[in-house]
Parts: C-alpha cells; structure tokens; sequence
C-alpha cells in the first residue's frame, strides 16, 4: 500500500450533546392506516382503512403485517416494505377476551405505510408509540373507530401541501448514519483517481439531532451481542450485497431492527465514490424487513433480475437507481424460505428465545446454500474482543437517559455485557489452521517471540486505530519510524489524538456507543477498499500500457470468448491481506478478497498466501 496517498487527519466523530432536544420528533406524514382482525372462519381481514389516492393495501398488507406466529407472543411491532414505495409498520396485541368465536383471544394490528422518501424505514418507527397506543384501546373495543380517523386526519400526506421530509429532533443514521466526508472534493465513480482526500473525517449529525425511542439504532448492542464474531462474516457477505435471509421465531421487532442495522453497518461511506467504478455495487444493501410465503414470487423474480444484473451486456441497460436484484436483507418466520435455497446466498438461523436462558451460550447458525457453515475467523475473534473492550470503556461513561428511552423495553444496553467466556467461541470460529501454527512455531522458535510479539502489536494498533476517538481513553502506544510501515499513519492520527479533548465525555449524547458501533464498521470497509483500490493503482502504474490492467499470471492471455479478453489476475500479497484487517489464513478470506476485487473493481484477484521460507525453500 502506498503510504503517501494517505493523508494525516485524525478519525473524528462528533456527537449531539444530551438535553439538546427535548420534544419527541415529528412524526412523518402517512399514507395509509389500518385496523386488522382476526376471523376464526375469514382469517385476518381488514376491518378499518384509509388510504392516499393510488395506494392499494387490500390483500397486501394482512400478510406481511401478521407474520406466521404471532399468536404465540402477546405484542409485536412488525416492519415490511410495501411495493417498493413504502414502509409499512404494524403494532400487534394479543389479548385474551370471552368471545367463544375468537378462540378466547382477541388479535388485531393496527398498521401505517409511510413514504419510502422519508428514508430506509420511511422513519415509520416514530409512529410505533401511537400505533401500540391504538392497538391497546382497540383490543378493548374495536367499534371505536373515532380514534383511528382522528390519527389518520392529524397524520396523513396532504398532497396539496405536503410536509417537509421528517428529520428534526433525531440523527439520521439512515442516509447513512456515518457520513465520511471530504472536503473540498466533489464525489465521482468513474475509473481511479489519483487525487483522493487523505481524510475519512466523519460527521454524524448536527448538534440539535438525537435518536428517537424506537429507533432500530437502539438494537445495535444487542446485535453484537447475539452474532458475538460472526457479525464479520455477516457484514463481509453485506458488503458483496449478497441475498441475506434471517430465520427467526415471534416476536420479530428485534430481528427487524437487526435487518436495518446490517444495512446501515454495510454502507458503503461517500468517501469512497471517488476510487470505485461507477458499476460497483449499490451504497446500500436493501433491507426488506419481514417477508414470508406471499414474498416468494417476488424474491423469484428479483433472482432472476440479479442474474441479468451479473451479465456485463445487459447491466449497461439496467437502471443504476433501481435496486431490483442487487441484494438484499431480510427476515421470516415461514421456515419454506429456509428451505428453498435458491432464494438467498446467506441464511442466519437465530436460536430460539428460550434459548437466552441455557448455560451454554447459544449463537445463531449462518450457512450458505447446500447446508455450507459459516464461521468466523480467528481474526475476527481478535478484532471482536478489540471492538467490545473499546465499546466498554465507551459505555463506562456515565449518561442519563431521556425519560421516554427508559420506558421502553427495547432499552437494552443494559443486558449487553459479553460475560461469554472466550471457550463459547469455539463453536462460531474456524480452527487455528496447521499452517498457521507451524508459522507461529517457527517464528517463536528463530526471533525468541519477538516477530510474533511485532506482529500481534501492529494488529491490535490497526483494530485500536477504528475506535480511535470514539472511545474515552485512548492507549498509549508506540510509534513506529518508518512511513512504509502500514501501522505508521493510523497511529500517527492516534498521537494527534492525545492532544485533543474527547468529544466523548460524560455530557455526551446517550447514543455514543451505537454511533461508535456504526462508524467503526464504515471505517473497517473503508480499510478494506481503500487498500484494494491502492493495490490497482500501483499496479495500473507498473503495467500502463497493459490491455487488461492486471499483472501476468499462468492464466495469461486466455479468452472468455472470440470479442472478451480474460483479465488477467491482480495480485493481492498476504501484507495488503493483513491491512485489510482479514485472516491471512483463512481460505473464506482469501474467496472473499477475490470476490470483493471483482464486485467492486471487476477485476480477477490472486490471493497471496503467509509462509515461511528457509534457504529459499517455502516450509509452511
């Protein structure tokens, strides 16, 4: 990696100050509500409805706002995306009742769609309080439809005069909620240019924003705390915008929550539209939320447009804005999905809630089509015990929640403690491979433990470096003398980060440590393409009059057909490897190295491995 196109700016992050907004934030406009019952003989029907002019819900949303289930939970909160234009959001209750014909349980959920412009989630979670609220009353009578049209009246889009774009009174994490930013520097996406901002600089949010209760944001700790290491491998397939499907049990307000910060964590940042093509992926991986048997059909059908996609002739024709088969992220209870592997890349089986109170802990299974397991590294079990003792200090600094968070029970940060013990792993993380112990054999056995003892130093400054100044205390380290050495320039932003008071002190805002979780994964992947996009341009200089831009390899000159010559393969050393902070002895991380260069870049990718050679003979 090219050290000198690195600029010396320190990571930053600033954050609202608590007490800074004391009203509950606007709620956005919508553009339908509806009441749902259920009927022993009909099933769930609509029993109440308004809508916007040419927004149809018959048939649509009692589906997808009732997911298969939900008769064994007494409330849930339930998001789908409806036709692609809109957010919907359902409060279901449960409650039991004396009416022979409902079973003695009286089900209904009362639901709103909201604007897709109005963000990822059209913000529909502001609404989650007034719609539990109506749930509740309407549970005890479902006559008093008064409630609902007076909702509907104080709420709905006026298309003569319609509101702003609701975003006063809450960071929006959604558009993404770290931003990178670079100044003085216009984004593109075409080719690679020579003039990148050294700084990946991040600002969150003007100091008036701060989350609302139900914000999905709030889930973040719980998310760590249920994937543990294996939230690497998750956001590396994110990353490629793999289909990702979550299997999981009733309630679903978690899981889905859980959907929209994989899409959030996955972002790609707007730092980096200036080095990646313009036919790299979508910034985002779509998140669909709840989806079941009915979704079938369109998860067909956006198959079918993700290989279409994969054709070169005929992704010139597709419409860049139109996210139709470019991954996605969802989650369901109807187990058929699970089952039809043609329909998703990645599926997550999360464990049964019963399951939070084994003794052993119980982590979800992440396979791929065909049953293939999924595990983490050993290098994501490093670079996780780094992140969470970072986010500890973090949430050691004493906040004072709003009054309205702390009601709320999906308030959680105070069951995120990560009391597993280090052997709970082993279930999710792939074995110390042969090569890698005789590597760290030998390497103890001829430098006395002092190459390893480098080695490991350089890592962990790399790791510490992502939480930089998002943490209370930052660890005095060594410096190193040598601009080549990779290490050099992030802890070189550390040092100058010793002189500066922390933007993280007990003042600031009850969010930091989910802020911090977000902008430490858009760092990781701008680690990631960053060096990725160093090596092209190294090798785009080395080779300038090279037709296929890439270094000669055995593969050579050989063709796709008669009119498209085969790239030949740009080679990624075990260093770049490491400084993308993968495993240099995982072959999962060596497949995705090769996939990230040709998703991103489309170029081929030949992944050098580590090893020992003596007397010019490679041992390991």
């Amino acid at each position: 990696m090219t050290s000198s196109r690195r600029g010396q700016s320190p990571l930053t992050i600033s954050l609202p100050p608590a007490g800074s907004s004391s009203h509950l934030p606007e709620l956005p406009p919508i553009d339908a509500l509806f009441l749902i019952d259920f009927d022993v003989k009909k099933g769930y029907t609509i029993a109440w409805q308004q809508t916007a002019p040419g927004v149809n819900v018959d048939g649509r949303v009692e589906y997808k706002s009732l997911p298969s289930g939900l008769h064994t939970v007494s409330e849930d909160l339930i998001y789908f995306v409806h036709e692609g234009a809109h957010a919907g959001l359902s409060a279901f209750v449960n409650v039991p009742c004396e009416e022979e014909e409902s079973r003695h349980a009286r089900m209904i959920a009362v639901g709103v769609l909201v604007p897709l412009s109005y963000g990822r989630l059209g913000r529909a979670w502001r609404h989650a309080q007034g719609l539990k609220d109506l749930a509740n009353e309407l549970a005890k009578d479902r006559t008093n439809t008064e409630l609902l049209d007076t909702y509907w009246k104080s709420n709905k889009l006026d298309k003569d005069d319609p509101k702003p774009p609701a975003t006063s009174g809450e960071t929006p994490v959604v558009t993404p909620a770290v931003t990178f930013s670079e100044p003085n520097e216009q984004p593109q996406r075409k080719g690679h240019y020579r003039n990148r901002s050294g700084s990946d600089r991040t600002s969150l949010a003007p100091a008036e924003h701060r989350l609302s209760p139900y914000h999905p944001a709030w889930r973040l700790t719980s998310l760590l705390d249920k994937f543990g290491p294996l939230i690497f491998p998750i956001h590396r397939a994110a990353l490629l915008r793999q289909r990702i499907l979550i299997s999981c049990h009733t309630p679903v307000q978690e899981i889905c929550d859980f959907v929209y910060n994989l899409s959030i964590l996955s972002n790609v940042p707007l730092s980096l539209t200036n080095i990646l093509p313009e036919h790299s992926p979508t910034q985002r991986l779509r998140p669909l939320f709840t989806i079941g048997v009915h979704d079938i059909p369109f998860l067909t059908e956006d198959y079918e447009a993700l290989k279409r996609r994969g054709q070169r002739e005929n992704a010139i024709d597709d419409d860049l804005d139109d996210e139709t088969g470019t991954g996605w992220v969802a989650c369901t209870t109807d187990s058929i999905l699970a089952m039809k592997d043609t329909l998703w890349d990645m599926l997550i089986t999360m464990p049964p809630e019963h399951s939070s109170h084994a003794k052993d802990k119980v982590w979800p299974t992440v396979e791929c089509p065909k049953g293939v397991p999924i595990r983490a590294t050993q290098r994501d079990l490093r670079r996780f015990n780094t992140l969470r003792a970072g986010l500890f200090q973090l949430a050691d600094t004493p906040s004072s929640p709003n009054g309205v968070r702390a009601s709320t029970s999906h308030s959680n940060r105070s069951a995120w403690h990560f009391d597993h013990a280090d052997d709970s792993f082993d279930k999710v993380i792939e074995p110390l491979s042969w090569a890698a112990l005789a590597y760290n054999g030998y390497m103890w056995w001829a430098s006395a433990g002092e190459q390893l003892h480098s080695e490991e130093q350089e890592e962990t400054s790399r790791d510490t470096a992502l939480l930089a100044d998002l943490t209370p205390h930052t660890p005095t380290m060594t410096m190193p003398t040598s601009r080549s050495d990779p290490t050099y320039e992030s802890l070189a932003s550390l040092a100058a980060l010793r002189h500066q008071k922390s933007t993280l002190s007990a003042e600031a805002d009850e969010a930091r440590v989910e802020l911090a979780i977000v902008a430490y994964f858009h760092r990781l992947t701008t680690q990631m393409l960053s060096v990725m996009s160093d090596i092209i341009e190294d090798v785009d200089e080395a080779y300038p009059d090279n037709e296929h831009n890439g270094t000669p390899t055995e593969e050579g000159d050989a063709l796709l057909d008669d009119s498209h010559p085969q790239p030949r393969a740009v080679m990624v050393d075990s260093r770049s490897v490491e400084n993308m902070g993968l495993d240099v002895w995982s072959d999962a991380d060596a497949a995705f190295v090769k996939d990230l260069m040709r998703v991103y870049f489309d170029r081929l990718a030949k992944v050098e491995g580590k090893g020992v050679e003596v007397c010019g003979v490679r041992v390991c």
